[in-house]
C-alpha cells in the first residue's frame, strides 16, 4: 500500500466512474484499475463493488475510505510543510461553512499580525470537510454549526474526531429570498407558505447524510429542492426561480454576492448554534490564537 493508491481510492470514490477517475488522475483507465485491485488483494478486502451501472464504495470500502483521508491529509500536510517551495513561509489554515465573520474574522488576524512571509488558506466548504480538516490537523481552526435536528450526531462526530467545540452565538432561522421577491417585504413567514417555491440547499452529499446540513430545518420534507455547491449559483436559482433558502439571517452589505437577498423570520422555530471547532491536546499556533481572538469579537453575551 502505497500514498498514490490512497489518493486513487479518494478520486475514485469523489467520481462517477472509474474513466473519470483516471482522467482527473492522468493515468490510464488500466492502470489504474490494476492498482487498485493490488490493493485489494493486499488488504484483503473489496473497496469498490463494479457493475454494468459503474462503480460504488462497499461497506468496508466505506470504512476504509475514512482512514485514506486522515492519512492523505497527514501526508499532503507533511508535504506542504518541509516538501514545498514555500516550507521557509508562515502556515496557517481554517475551514468553514459559509459564514461571512469567518472571513472577516480571518482577514482581520492578517492585517494584526502583518506576517512577512506566509501561505495561509481558508476553505469554504462541507460539514464533513471542515470535521476532517480540523480532526487531521490540515486546518487549525474550524467554523461549524448545527440545529436541534442534528446536534446529537453533530456532538458525536466532535467526540469521534477528538473535537472541542467552543459556542460563539445561536441565532434563529430566517428565509433567504431575492430583494423581488413577492414575499420579500414580509416580517414573518412560514415554510408551508412557502411550499411553492424551490428551497435551495448546500448539498452536503458524499453520502447524502441529511444530519451534515448546515442550514436549519434540515429533516423537513421540502417538496422542492435543489442543492447546490456554490453560493452565487444559489443566489442565482432564488432570484430567477423564486426560490428561498433557509439560515441564520447574518447578511452582510460587504459582500457583493449577498447584495440583493433579504432575510425573512422563519415561524418555525429551529435555532443554529454556531461556534468553533479546534483539535483536542494540540497547541495553536500564534496565528490560530489570534484567529480565535477576532472570532470571539463575534460571541453572545449568552456564551
Amino acid at each position: 500500500m502505497n500514498i498514490n493508491q490512497l489518493k486513487y481510492v479518494l478520486e475514485i470514490a469523489e467520481s462517477s466512474s472509474m474513466r473519470e477517475a483516471s482522467a482527473k488522475l492522468y493515468i490510464s483507465q488500466p492502470a489504474l484499475s490494476a492498482s487498485i485491485r493490488e490493493l485489494e488483494d493486499e488488504l484483503g478486502l473489496i473497496i469498490f463493488e463494479r457493475t454494468n451501472k459503474g462503480i460504488s464504495l462497499t461497506d468496508a470500502g466505506r470504512e476504509f475510505l475514512v482512514y485514506a483521508k486522515k492519512a492523505v491529509g497527514q501526508y499532503e500536510i507533511l508535504e506542504d510543510r518541509y516538501l514545498s517551495n514555500d516550507s521557509d513561509k508562515d502556515s496557517f489554515s481554517v475551514s468553514a461553512q459559509h459564514y461571512n465573520f469567518a472571513v472577516r474574522a480571518f482577514t482581520e488576524m492578517i492585517k494584526k499580525l502583518k506576517p512577512e512571509k506566509y501561505v495561509f488558506s481558508i476553505h469554504e466548504t462541507k460539514t464533513k470537510e471542515v470535521l476532517d480538516d480540523v480532526g487531521s490537523l490540515k486546518s487549525e481552526v474550524g467554523i461549524i454549526s448545527f440545529s436541534g435536528s442534528n446536534e446529537a450526531v453533530i456532538r458525536k462526530l466532535f467526540r469521534d474526531n477528538q473535537l472541542i467545540f467552543t459556542p460563539l452565538m445561536r441565532k434563529e432561522t430566517y428565509i433567504y429570498v431575492w430583494k423581488d421577491h413577492e414575499l420579500a417585504g414580509r416580517k414573518e413567514i412560514s415554510v408551508e407558505e412557502m411550499r411553492d417555491y424551490p428551497c435551495v440547499a448546500f448539498d452536503q452529499s458524499d453520502d447524502g447524510y441529511f444530519y451534515l446540513s448546515e442550514e436549519a430545518m434540515a429533516d423537513h420534507p421540502f417538496d422542492k429542492m435543489i442543492k447546490t455547491d456554490d453560493r452565487a449559483t444559489s443566489i442565482e436559482l432564488m432570484a430567477n426561480l423564486g426560490g428561498y433558502s433557509v439560515g441564520s439571517g447574518m447578511l452582510s452589505d460587504e459582500n457583493a454576492v449577498l447584495q440583493g437577498v433579504v432575510s425573512v423570520k422563519m415561524k418555525e422555530e429551529d435555532p443554529l448554534t454556531i461556534g468553533y471547532i479546534t483539535r483536542k491536546g494540540r497547541a495553536l499556533s500564534r496565528y490560530g490564537e489570534a484567529y480565535i481572538e477576532e472570532l470571539l469579537k463575534y460571541k453572545e453575551a449568552s456564551y
